[in-house]
């Protein structure tokens, strides 16, 4: 694939995402026993079909971030530190204050109050998670350091394991929301730590028995795809 270019179908993926929403609305609007009946399939208050769908975005992820490449990262740590104050420090907070700021003043008399609360929750839990989907893509476009991209991933991916939860508990719980604690545990193993797992012995499988190059080039590429295919079927379930 030339320099700084993508494919054809990521070039185009913000149509994708559109056309995946349109759909999801479409379906909720005229076909509702889709999303009642998906709605009956959860555990602990956790949707199992969203759930795998991002297994299907997060496991290829996992599969390419080369966790060892973390020790190398205290030869530039100027990047790391900036990019984790961003995450944990700035993100999730500004994300409560504006959410807060349209959900319950702006738009306070367009929404009701049980899902202003709903609407803010929702905003908490976003704004506390960094995004790793994209930033391959985006790192790439810049013509940026691929390694130093994966450590970004990887160190953010292991912070979310113990910061994540205390972050969206102290925010819900200055909002005067319930904090469901066995939702949140069970949504970082899910989502988090099983994801890695997986993704880790996977990696670690591929170098050992087939080479760097053959993940690389065979196995990460099928994988992408998988990636792309679970975050647009999210969008449309969501």
């Amino acid at each position: 694939m030339p320099e700084g270019k993508l494919r054809f179908f990521e070039k185009y993926l913000s149509l994708w995402v559109v056309l995946c929403i349109v759909a999801g609305v479409a379906i909720g609007r005229w076909l509702p026993t889709v999303p009642d009946a998906l709605s009956q399939l959860e555990y602990a208050r956790v949707s199992i079909p969203v759930a795998v769908l991002i297994w299907l975005m997060i496991y290829p992820m996992m599969v390419g971030v080369d966790f060892g490449s973390i020790v190398n990262a205290a030869k530039k740590p100027r990047g790391l530190l900036l990019t984790w104050t961003v995450n944990w420090l700035i993100k999730p907070f500004t994300m409560f204050l504006l959410a807060s700021l349209f959900f319950t003043v702006i738009f306070s008399r367009f929404i009701d109050p049980g899902l202003q609360d709903q609407y803010l929750a929702g905003a908490v839990f976003l704004g506390a998670a960094p995004c790793t989907a994209m930033v391959f893509v985006w790192s790439y476009l810049s013509k940026g350091d691929a390694g130093y991209t994966l450590v970004q991933v990887a160190s953010n991916d292991l912070i979310i394991l113990f910061a994540y939860v205390p972050i969206v508990s102290l925010l819900l719980g200055v909002s005067g929301l319930s904090v469901p604690y066995d939702t949140l545990m069970l949504s970082v193993v899910l989502f988090v730590a099983i994801p890695l797992i997986a993704g880790y012995a996977t990696r670690h499988w591929a170098l050992r028995r087939k080479g760097e190059r053959w993940l690389n080039q065979v196995l990460l590429k099928k994988t992408g795809n998988v990636t792309i295919l679970g975050l647009l079927l999210t969008l449309a379930i969501l």
